[in-house]
């Protein structure tokens, strides 16, 4: 059976996002695990994923805490979604207490250090996008919208149109391929890429219409029945960066820095849309307000990365304080999941 690798939430411009009610659509039993140590419920997770990986497809949540970690766990054969309390709030999901006499009062001045550093990263990130929305704006004055429509009617032409399902409107999953943590920019595109047999490596610049181009195949995706699985950008998160549809085989995604990759099958192809779209020259003539826009913004994200390590730290102190996993403790809250099922 297969095992499918994304993140439900990232630490974006717009602070800790989560988009844990689109996947957790039609799942009739959802369990949020409440914990300060995430070693903990990774323990739990994996165990899950053991109990259910020879018979069932598993959706593994990666984490924002670091790649050592898991976040949840969802098994649609069976209906059933385990994840981190931090995924979700509503008051719809069944919540499993592992707090039990956890005297957490010690642990609030690193909670308090930790969350601090976290917004720290977020101001940063803000700043950051700031920034970027002023190089966006140099190849935005440059584009040729007519032709960028154009050009997405006859991909949309090629790909999609030609097909259609039956049975109404399809399905869009909203998720990340990775995200900015203790680690660093971390991401699972190659996964994604190694699971459908054509890729389009959309190249380009800031504003170049990548995110616009890649939201329209997706509607005319789902408008023709197709379920869509829509990667958010980790630093802007109303910005698409991935758009990957298992019925029609194909993905589609941003692959420029900091997740630049290049075709290494025949299938597959690339889409430059600043050669495609933008005056040519503009690289050149806005030399010097380029280099030093990318500069800053670069440096904002370096920042904030460096936040996230900080406080990584004090997740890492937090984390010694349960390093020691009771397997009977584990294997409790297991069963009592598995009994609540309906």
């Amino acid at each position: 059976m297969s095992e499918r690798k994304y993140y439900m939430s990232g630490h974006t411009a717009q602070g800790l996002k989560s988009f844990s009610e689109s996947n957790l659509q039609d799942i009739e039993n959802v369990f949020t695990l409440n914990h300060p140590s995430t070693s903990l419920k990774t323990e739990i997770f994996k165990q899950i994923i053991s109990d259910f990986d020879d018979t069932c497809d598993i959706e593994t949540i990666k984490s924002i805490h670091g790649n050592e970690f898991i976040d949840g766990v969802i098994i649609r054969d069976k209906s059933l979604a385990v994840i981190s309390e931090q995924l979700s709030k509503s008051e719809d999901i069944s919540e499993v207490d592992l707090k039990n006499n956890t005297d957490l009062d010690e642990l609030e001045e690193q909670f308090a250090k930790q969350q601090s550093l976290t917004n720290a990263a977020y101001e940063d990130f803000v700043t950051g996008l700031k920034v970027h929305d002023d190089l966006e704006e140099i190849y935005i004055n440059e584009m040729d919208f007519t032709k960028a429509d154009e050009v997405t009617a006859g991909f949309i032409g090629k790909l999609v149109t030609s097909t259609s399902k039956s049975g109404g409107e399809g399905y869009i999953y909203h998720r990340l391929f990775g995200t900015n943590t203790k680690d660093g920019v971390v991401n699972v595109v190659s996964e994604l890429i190694e699971s459908v047999s054509k890729t389009y490596f959309i190249k380009g610049r800031a504003g170049t219409g990548k995110s616009t181009f890649m939201k329209k195949i997706a509607n005319a995706c789902t408008d023709q029945g197709f379920d869509v699985e829509m990667y958010h950008c980790s630093f802007d998160s109303n910005s698409i960066d991935m758009v990957l549809v298992r019925e029609l085989d194909f993905c589609i995604f941003d692959s420029t820095d900091p997740h630049e990759f290049f075709p290494e099958r025949e299938n597959d192809e690339i889409i430059d849309l600043y050669e495609e779209l933008v005056t040519p020259g503009t690289d050149e003539k806005y030399a010097t307000e380029i280099d030093k826009l990318n500069n800053e913004y670069k440096s904002y994200m370096k920042k904030g990365i460096e936040h996230l390590k900080e406080a990584g730290f004090y997740q890492s102190q937090l984390e010694e304080k349960f390093k020691s996993v009771d397997e009977a403790d584990v294997n409790e809250v297991i069963d009592y999941i598995f009994n609540q099922i309906k």
